[in-house]
């Protein structure tokens, strides 16, 4: 025979926990640099194709 004391049940099933919140997205700001961005004076020559 099967027992049918409350310690010998299979306990009710429980609710999930909530999944966890996302962080919010926070966008940061960057200043430019004060020296102003790496312009190289020849850059053009670099990349340029010599005639073959």
């Amino acid at each position: 025979m099967t027992p049918r004391r409350g310690g010998c049940m299979i306990p009710a099933t429980l609710q999930c926990p909530p999944p966890p919140k996302k962080k919010p997205v926070s966008l940061k700001r960057r200043e430019p640099p004060k020296e102003g961005y790496f312009q190289p004076p020849d850059l053009e020559v670099l990349f340029a194709m010599k005639p073959r």
